[in-house]
């Protein structure tokens, strides 16, 4: 500050009388004050106050200019007789403010004392500001006892200190904004040389003698740009078509109406191909034209993506086979199609092959000797919105989260492009999959595919996936072992309501002899891998989310558990889960070694694995046992008698003569059976100790899930309190029951099925297909042998808990 201080005055009377506060600036150096001017005198009638103008200099600025300020002149006088007292801002006020003064038109203030503070009080207030600039009351005291100030002395001297403090930060930034000023004006000069001068690309010489403005310089820039994309899109289409693009068929329709989504899609070529000469935004959609009846207007097309420099050259065939899929998906996703035949109840649709055959040409070759087609397409309503659901599958870790027991591990081989403007617009990537049935007779599909994502209007987007087939040269992609993927994926489409209408398309060819004759019916119908169960998991995980994330969560246990405590449950529940799939379904997410032993049963596989650093399991040799059976009993019955804890000593070996009870019940979704359980077996007897299970049950269409492992208490208390649950040793074992009823595919039964009348032996005159699975742990030592006595142990185990189910059910 100018006077090394904070000044304020007040008007006073005729005679010049005011308040004012005078505060010293203290500081360790002395500020050199400039002299004050010569106050007005006043006559009778003048205002009591006076606008001076006082000039001032900033330490390391120049001359910055006069500043006007108000000050009354009565208090200019005193100023000017007490600063010979008060130069330096280490200085302080002795006794009373100015605030605690009394003004009167007859009274002037007394004369105030200055005392300068001495070195040590300026060193130890100095320390002090450097650990707290900003004292309370309770410092400040202890200040003054300790230098033998007073508390105002202290308060003004940090008060003037911070002021001081902030007018040197203020001149360094002043400094430093100037410098970049200069820089910025240096650059201005140096761009405004360039563009008055621009230079031709091609030639080398002046572009345009004269001015040109920096607009126009970019917009030539763009429009050579899109000229070049522009031939490299027409010499791709004419690459696969055969034909220019002026010959190509109109753009398709978006038609909308109450009975859901309809698209009208051309059948010669690549729809909306055509509009590429009208539009310059332009992707991997190839500007397919799409149109709404609403609006007839055209959807904005993403900017250059896919079809840009970052393309090589050999990747094209990638583009070809990714357009063509797109195109089969959204002809055979349209409502009302005549590609499919509905079945009798209006429900189940079936392929018609002729009309597929006259409509497309096969895209990644003539399907191989031994191969048969499974094709289904279902629609449901799912609580997620398109934008979120496209993510979802687009991204390998959440894609295999939303659907844990199908996709078994998944992973990116390469991205093509990853879309524009931000989001998966025209993002193509190579993938790789293993996708399973819970069974262990049947095996797990693993593929390499193309999957690619395109907005087809405002608020529709098609995800599409078809597999790479080795015949395709050039691209280095494995062959597929036992099944390929024709174009497959979904529409989605968003509602009013929050939700999304999904139409989900599966459509596959596979090696059938890699699946047990058990499960050929079921494969065939797509009961295992079509759209009913792809659509059926994404409506139960997406209900699980919308529960999660919703303030209000379903809670039916008596004890009540934090947030963070049933996060932990959950995540731990899902480990185990997954655990229980990849030893049924023997995927390459966790490495098993197949056993062979005489005495087993055929269907029966038998597994180990050694762990040795996996903080999930315990140490030591681990053997996974699974098998499936066909049951006359119908899904739903069979679920609710697996998960009800009262009767879970019919055939649970552990809980045998033990009463189980509920500790803790966490929901998954609104029906009852879904849900993560904590289950506690009271002992017996005085030798026994209390018994924890943790249990996952879930249930829809596709199937059903029972899954528990044993627990420790003190490992559960440690989850349950919010802790990391990845340290908590687990060994699965569970069920997994898949419907199997002539009304789940519209054909009989077979292979060693008997037909039961409802009411036989107190069934319903359904079936189903279990399978059971036990991971046991034989040897705490990672380098003990294994016993074919251990094997035969477990095989037993496995037979006489399928006896028990079958003796309570009263079932053959």
């Amino acid at each position: 500050m100018g006077l090394g201080g904070l000044i304020s005055g007040a008007s006073g009377g005729s005679s010049g009388g005011g308040v004012a506060r005078v505060v010293a600036d203290i500081a360790p150096h002395r500020i050199a004050q400039p002299p004050l001017p010569t106050p007005i005198p006043r006559s009778k009638h003048s205002s009591s106050t006076h606008t001076l103008s006082i000039p001032r200099k900033m330490e390391g600025h120049g001359e910055m200019g006069l500043i006007g300020e108000k000050i009354d002149t009565g208090l200019m006088v005193r100023m000017r007789d007490d600063e010979y007292e008060s130069r330096s801002g280490s200085d302080n006020v002795e006794g009373a403010s100015g605030d605690d003064l009394d003004a009167g038109d007859d009274q002037r203030p007394k004369k105030k004392k200055y005392h300068r503070h001495t070195p040590h009080q300026i060193q130890e207030l100095e320390a002090f500001f450097k650990e707290c600039p900003h004292p309370d009351e309770k410092q400040r005291l202890e200040l003054s006892r300790r230098l033998g100030l007073e508390t105002k002395q202290v308060k003004f001297w940090f008060q003037n200190r911070r002021t001081q403090m902030k007018t040197q930060l203020e001149r360094h930034e002043n400094l430093m904004l100037k410098q970049d000023n200069d820089k910025l004006k240096a650059e201005n000069d140096i761009m405004r040389g360039a563009m008055a001068n621009p230079i031709c690309n091609n030639c080398g010489g002046p572009a345009i003698p004269g001015q040109i403005s920096f607009e126009e310089h970019q917009l030539r820039i763009d429009n050579a740009r899109l000229k070049d994309e522009l031939n490299r899109i027409c010499a791709l289409a004419n690459k696969f078509l055969g034909r220019p693009l002026s010959s190509l068929p109109a753009p398709m329709l978006l038609s909308s109406s109450n009975s859901g989504l309809e698209l009208a899609v051309g059948r010669n070529g690549i729809g909306g191909l055509s509009s590429i000469g009208t539009s310059l935004h332009m992707g991997l959609d190839l500007g397919d034209g799409v149109l709404s009846t609403s609006s007839a207007m055209p959807l904005i097309k993403p900017p250059m993506g896919l079809m840009g420099n970052e393309v090589p050259v050999d990747r094209s065939m990638f583009i070809d086979l990714a357009l063509l899929a797109m195109d089969e998906l959204i002809k055979m996703a349209q409502t009302d199609s005549p590609l499919w035949i509905k079945s009798l109840d209006g429900g189940k649709e079936t392929l018609n092959y002729e009309e597929y055959k006259r409509t497309f040409s096969p895209c990644i070759g003539s399907k191989p000797a031994g191969f048969v087609t499974e094709a289904t397409r279902d629609t449901g309503m799912v609580i997620i919105d398109s934008l979120a659901l496209v993510e979802t599958l687009m991204d390998t870790g959440r894609w295999k989260d939303m659907f844990p027991c199908m996709v078994a591990r998944a992973a990116t081989i390469d991205w093509i492009s990853t879309g524009s403007a931000g989001i998966r617009n025209g993002a193509l990537q190579v993938m790789h999959a293993e996708l399973q049935v819970l069974s262990p007779l049947v095996s797990v599909r693993q593929l390499k595919f193309l999957r690619f994502c395109k907005q087809q209007a405002e608020g529709v987007w098609a995800v599409v996936d078809v597999s790479l087939d080795i015949s395709q040269e050039g691209t280095n992609v494995q062959p597929f072992v036992n099944c390929r993927k024709l174009p497959s994926g979904f529409v989605v489409q968003d509602l009013p309501n929050g939700y999304s209408k999904v139409t989900w398309v599966e459509h596959s060819e596979y090696d059938e002899s890699c699946i047990h004759q058990l499960y050929r019916s079921f494969i065939s119908a797509g009961m295992g891998f079509g759209a009913q169960r792809w659509v059926a998991t994404l409506q139960r995980r997406c209900e699980f989310l919308a529960i999660l994330m919703s303030s209000s969560i379903p809670n039916e246990d008596q004890t009540v558990i934090s947030s963070a405590g049933r996060s932990s449950m959950l995540k731990l529940a899902q480990r185990m889960t997954d655990n229980f799939c990849s030893g049924v379904c023997a995927s390459t997410a966790r490495n098993w070694d197949n056993l062979h032993v005489g005495n087993v049963g055929e269907d029966v596989r038998v597994m180990t694995r050694k762990n040795l650093d996996d903080p999930g399991e315990p140490p030591g040799i681990v053997l996974s046992a699974a098998t499936s059976v066909w049951i006359p009993v119908a899904q739903p019955r069979l679920f609710d008698f697996l998960r009800d804890d009262r009767l879970r000593s019919e055939w649970d070996i552990l809980s045998t003569g033990r009463p189980i009870q509920e500790m803790v019940h966490i929901a998954k979704g609104h029906k009852q059976g879904n849900c993560v359980s904590l289950l506690r077996g009271s002992p017996t007897n005085a030798n026994e100790n209390n018994m924890l299970i943790l249990q996952e049950t879930w249930s829809d269409a596709s199937g059903s899930v029972v899954v528990y492992a044993p627990v420790d208490i003190p490992s559960i208390n440690v989850v349950m309190g919010g802790g990391d649950s990845a340290y908590v040793a687990l060994l699965p074992s569970g069920f997994a029951i898949l419907p199997d009823e002539p009304s789940s595919y519209g054909g009989p039964h077979n292979f060693n099925r008997t037909m039961v009348k409802a009411g036989d032996n107190g069934t319903d005159g359904g079936g189903c297909l279990l399978t059971v699975g036990f991971q046991i742990l034989l040897d705490s030592q990672p380098t003990a042998k294994l016993t074919v006595e251990s094997v035969e142990t477990v095989n037993n185990l496995i037979s006489c808990t399928i006896q028990k189910i079958k003796a309570a059910l009263k079932v053959t």
